[in-house]
């Protein structure tokens, strides 16, 4: 494609077509179009027959082979819908998934059966990357005190912005798992995360557009997958509350390796495995009463 003047729809053909010869999403052209535009959907649509300045022809091109080269869109256009909600993403933090949606929404559905209305409760979401856990967890129930720890400086600087930008008051804390509230002496009644899963080993059948840009410190655990699980069970009983809720994302067919740790940690808590909208389980929750 030349840098001479296109039509919106002659340029998202182009598109479609480059991204399939470069085994991407063919519609991923679109999303790229829109940012670039800032218009919605409809509104492209609307302008198909639209000509496209130079300049915005050469960066349209530019993001979508930036794109068939690997880089995830979420990266290319800096931000992700989670939970309603937009949120800023750079390379430092794993982009917010659909699943981690729903351990937001259980996460929800449980806390009535275990604590009382208006009783003050401590939420704190470990490896929180781009915050996207506390936040909104935060906005959902705003009675909530939330902290939210990641190890990484450069991710809880991205954290920092998006509680800023969402209006959301978030306490962060740069730390390893859970040792920031050991060495305080500190408690925490609801506790979720979503650590590292995938087994080292994966990442040879993995798409470039994930392990070629995503930080592997927020995607790899170990030859199983397991390791972190692990190390949340020896440090999990210095810091829950009973009542207490804990709740975990896994990777699929993990579920039942999680529980079973979890209910060896905590003999009288209810544990439970939730599958996720394509019938996968994905989450594990502890209620400790």
């Amino acid at each position: 494609m030349s840098d001479s003047s296109l039509k919106v729809f002659e340029a998202l053909k182009w598109a479609s077509s480059f991204l399939k010869d470069n085994d991407r999403d063919a519609n991923a052209g679109e999303i790229l179009l829109q940012h670039l535009l800032k218009q919605t959907r409809s509104m492209l649509l609307a302008n198909l027959h639209d000509e496209l300045s130079e300049a915005d022809l050469r960066r349209f091109r530019a993001a979508v082979e930036l794109h068939a080269k690997g880089t995830p869109i979420q990266y290319i256009i800096g931000s992700e819908e989670f939970y309603g909600r937009t949120f800023f993403v750079n390379e430092e933090v794993l982009i917010p998934r659909p699943e981690t949606e729903e351990l937001i929404y259980y996460t929800l559905r449980k806390m009535p059966s275990l604590f009382n209305k208006g009783q003050k409760l401590r939420l704190a979401d470990i490896g929180t990357g781009s915050g996207a856990i506390a936040i909104t967890m935060k906005l959902e129930e705003t009675s909530l005190s939330v902290s939210a720890t990641d190890i990484a400086g450069p991710s809880l600087e991205v954290a920092k912005g998006n509680a800023s930008a969402l209006g959301a008051e978030v306490q962060f804390i740069q730390g390893d798992l859970l040792l920031p509230f050991i060495e305080q002496n500190e408690k925490v009644d609801i506790l979720l995360s979503n650590p590292p899963y995938i087994p080292i080993d994966d990442q040879k059948s993995m798409s470039v557009v994930v392990t070629g840009h995503e930080p592997h410190r927020a995607l790899f655990a170990g030859s199983d997958g397991l390791d972190f699980y692990r190390r949340f069970m020896e440090q999990l009983p210095l810091i829950m509350n009973v009542p207490g809720l804990i709740g975990f994302e896994v990777g699929a067919g993990q579920g039942q390796a999680v529980a079973d740790m979890l209910l060896r940690t905590f003999p009288a808590a209810r544990v439970s495995v939730e599958n996720d909208i394509n019938e996968k389980d994905r989450m594990v929750f502890a209620a400790l009463t």
